[in-house]
């Protein structure tokens, strides 16, 4: 490997670096249940919090509440992800790198 090339790798991987860090400073929320349930995740897919209202805890209807906490989750997985494609693709010139994204 030439100084080039080893100058090179080290720059992207400050910029992959700098990436994550402000990938975790990236918040996204998503709801169901008209805002019933309330998720807020990171760029990193790391949950940060789950907010439930009192009135959709029905203790006869556990499946209502499984149902919304599954919606919303997976829709701030799918907002995170999003984000953290975007941040990434600009690094990779669109390729797509394992273990990126």
């Amino acid at each position: 490997m030439n100084l080039s090339s080893l100058n090179q790798a080290r720059e992207l991987k400050a910029k992959l670096d700098k990436a994550q860090k402000e990938l975790s400073n990236t918040i996204v929320e998503a709801s169901a249940g008209k805002g019933a349930v309330k998720v807020t995740m990171d760029g990193q897919q790391k949950l940060r919090s789950i907010q439930i209202s009192p009135g959709v805890m029905d203790p006869a209807k556990p499946e209502l509440l499984e149902e919304l906490v599954t919606k919303a989750v997976n829709e701030a997985m799918a907002q995170s992800q999003k984000a953290a494609a975007k941040q990434l693709r600009g690094l990779t010139g669109g390729l797509k790198v394992p273990g990126l994204f």
